[in-house]
């Protein structure tokens, strides 16, 4: 008799647990905070990353997890930056929620251009070049100047050049669960 008591005791215990532990339904929101900075250039594709629920997630009146409540994110890929070229690359997505394995949409982020700084300094490079070969040597050093200012900028650009995608601690990231699209970033 003690046996069954125990039994039904344990079952209903069990019941009440796993009803309390409701699956997040497809299409609610959960908005989660990073636990420490991701870089594209240490990130790897498969890292697992701390994060924590920012806000209550209610669905439809109902509340499923709570601010604070321990959440995981997944980096699903991560592109170093290149020195002259593509920018740093990497995406994450939530895969748990409070020990809840969960499905969503994923975040991209992306490191800035190299355009604009590239030019900079090789333009930069190259008119420096050129005022002082002008100076030096007239106009055929203003010519031997433009060459070597421009060269020397390109090693500056080569040199400085690498542009991560940066994802600093205590970011805010919304996902949709059960969703498929990803959402896009630049920082």
């Amino acid at each position: 008799m003690k046996g069954k008591i125990a039994l039904s005791v344990t079952t209903a215990f069990a019941l009440c647990v796993s009803l309390s532990a409701a699956t997040i339904p497809s299409g609610a929101h959960v908005t989660v905070r990073t636990g420490s900075t991701l870089s594209s250039g240490t990130a790897r594709s498969g890292e697992t990353v701390s994060c924590s629920v920012a806000r209550n997630v209610v669905f439809h009146g109902k509340t499923y997890a709570k601010a604070g409540d321990p959440a995981k994110c997944r980096v699903t890929s991560a592109k170093s930056s290149g020195r002259l070229h593509a920018p740093g690359r990497i995406s994450v997505r939530l895969i748990e929620v409070n020990g809840q394995r969960v499905s969503t949409t994923a975040h991209s982020f992306h490191g800035k251009s190299h355009k604009k700084s590239n030019v900079a300094k090789i333009g930069g490079g190259a008119a420096a070049g050129a005022l002082i070969g002008g100076i030096a040597g007239g106009g055929k050093g203003a010519l031997i100047g433009t060459a070597a200012g421009g060269a020397a900028g390109t090693g500056v650009a080569v040199a400085t050049g690498k542009e991560e995608a940066v994802i600093p601690a205590e970011t805010a990231m919304t996902f949709t669960i059960g969703g498929a699209t990803a959402a896009s970033h630049r920082h």
